[in-house]
């Protein structure tokens, strides 16, 4: 029998006045997984955030946190991590009366661990925060997420503003905690860190769960770049209509100079390639290319052509969202 899931969306929905920042979400993480949640500024992941955490109130739809109503039961925030996209922080405190401060709050803080992790993330615990930049931010808010060893870390954009050498020391904590059995939902744009760790990923446009699935299957499921190199001049208008009409073509392009007919095609195709295969079985090709989709193709694929998923923008999200939840992101 499967352990219940750490943490449990049905049907989540927040509305703002007339905008709708999140739609009917379902979402699950198992215990140990690590769930990447994807989507660009305005698709509602930081107000999704925010409502698993009890830290906003749902409109209608269920969440359920260690089997819990974290609105209700907050003592289930305790064995959460959180670092939130947007840190506000006391200016008038240190960076060590910060740590020290969020220590009490949360007891349990492993402070040999904690000051390991300050010095593998580098930060100056005897600064002051009122002169600390956004990445010396972002270092500390992981800190204190990550300091009390939680059973589930909630990250939302968290490599935000750390130089690419702290990125990567955060990225062999993170792989670390993960070996140990933490739990984790990582929000972020940076689409290799959640592929390198991620087991799963769901990808939220306006506000609406359009992709569900391991990390695998949604990057295989992506539409394909073919590049095909012709021998000679390549195909003219009406060879490149035929390419553009086979099952599975989703756009071919042709390389043009001045209206000359190119030697090479890109093709992005979906599903099976045996079409292509077989029409170009028929020509004199020099080379035929097809680079591992990444996830970055597969996120791509489900926003190309844009729509609203039901729901509004970044611009409705900025302009209908109240200081209680710091809009839709």
């Amino acid at each position: 029998m499967s352990a219940a899931p750490i943490l449990r969306c049905a049907k989540l929905t927040k509305r703002f006045g007339g905008f709708t920042a999140v739609r009917d979400l379902d979402l699950e993480l198992e215990p140990g997984a690590v769930l990447g949640f994807l989507g660009p500024n305005g698709a509602g992941k930081s107000t999704a955030i925010r409502m698993m955490l009890g830290l906003s109130a749902p409109s209608a739809g269920t969440v359920r946190l260690f089997g819990e109503d974290p609105l209700r039961q907050r003592r289930v925030r305790a064995r959460v991590g959180y670092s939130p996209g947007e840190l506000r922080l006391d200016d008038r405190l240190t960076v060590a009366a910060t740590l020290r401060s969020w220590a009490r709050l949360r007891g349990g803080v492993d402070e040999a661990f904690r000051d390991r992790l300050v010095a593998r993330l580098g930060v100056q615990v005897d600064r002051h925060v009122r002169g600390l930049s956004t990445g010396n931010r972002r270092k500390l808010a992981l800190v204190g997420a990550l300091m009390s060893r939680p059973e589930l870390l909630i990250l939302d954009e968290p490599t935000n503003g750390l130089d690419p050498l702290v990125q990567n020391e955060f990225m062999a904590i993170l792989e670390e905690v993960t070996a140990s059995g933490t739990s984790v939902l990582l929000s972020s744009h940076v689409l290799s860190e959640v592929e390198q760790i991620a087991n799963r990923v769901v990808v939220i446009r306006a506000g609406v769960a359009v992709a569900d699935g391991p990390t695998d299957e949604l990057r295989h499921g992506a539409a394909q770049e073919f590049r095909v190199v012709f021998a000679g001049a390549g195909p003219d208008a009406a060879d490149i209509a035929a390419f553009a009409a086979l099952p599975g073509a989703v756009s071919v392009e042709s390389s043009r100079s001045g209206g000359a007919r190119s030697g090479e095609l890109r093709i992005r195709w979906s599903g099976p390639p045996g079409p292509l295969l077989r029409r170009l079985a028929g020509t004199e090709i020099v080379s035929l290319t097809a680079p591992e989709p990444d996830l970055e193709t597969a996120f791509l694929s489900y926003y190309r052509g844009g729509g609203d998923g039901g729901a509004g923008g970044a611009s409705a999200a900025s302009a209908g969202a109240d200081s209680t939840d710091g809009g839709a992101r």
